[in-house]
């Protein structure tokens, strides 16, 4: 399931962010990709050390962990740490998978990836994020502050930045639920939920769809 999720970051957020991403140290993107996409990856990253990156990383996983939907998009078990890239003219990143693990042993599963876009969409051209699906090939460039949620497991790339600036936070989910087609099916349900109680309260039809909602929870969640 590919979802995108608006105003993840307000304005103020957005404007703290962007402040302290131009005073930061940045290190050669391709230092942090696999051996196979290190070849084709040519961004700049925020360098792991530099004295706001905790702050940064704080504000972004905050603010999603908040966002209703991506928690019920993404039912994250396990994030990795956040990634801030930036890509100025000429820069791309080639196709590639992401790697199915990651971090140092015991590694993690990496079921779900996302990028939360930073930079206005007019501010660069170029830079769109392309993601392979089985009915073809589809581009994002989504608003500043809006994320985009999808399987880790999809061939996609960055494509060339012609002009202007793209900033953007990208990171990975390890997911309580490990199948792509339970995930879709929990994120209906608890939509579906979240809706009947809105229009008709606790009722006994919402009483019978949250305790089957529940029931695949216990069957499907790894904890």
């Amino acid at each position: 399931m590919l979802i995108c999720i608006p105003d993840i970051l307000t304005a103020d957020q957005l404007s703290k962010l962007s402040a302290q991403f131009d005073k930061q140290q940045f290190i050669d993107g391709s230092a942090t990709a696999g051996w196979a996409a290190a070849g084709v990856k040519e961004n700049k990253q925020v360098d792991g050390a530099s004295d706001d990156y905790a702050e940064m990383q704080a504000m972004v996983v905050g603010a999603l962990s908040a966002n209703r939907y991506f928690s019920m998009a993404a039912m994250p078990r396990v994030m990795r740490p956040i990634l801030f890239s930036r890509y100025t003219t000429g820069m791309r990143y080639g196709p590639h998978v992401d790697n199915a693990l990651m971090g140092e042993a015991p590694q993690t599963r990496i079921d779900l990836a996302f990028t939360l876009f930073l930079s206005d969409p007019d501010s660069y051209e170029g830079g769109e994020l392309e993601i392979d699906e089985p009915a073809g090939t589809r581009s994002f460039k989504l608003p500043a502050g809006a994320a985009i949620l999808y399987p880790a497991n999809s061939l996609h790339q960055v494509t060339e930045v012609t002009s202007g600036r793209r900033d953007v936070a990208v990171g990975w989910i390890q997911s309580l639920v490990r199948e792509a087609d339970k995930r879709r099916v929990l994120f209906e349900l608890e939509n579906l939920r979240a809706t009947m109680f809105a229009e008709t309260g606790k009722t006994e039809a919402f009483d019978t769809l949250t305790r089957n909602t529940s029931d695949l929870w216990r069957m499907w969640a790894e904890t």
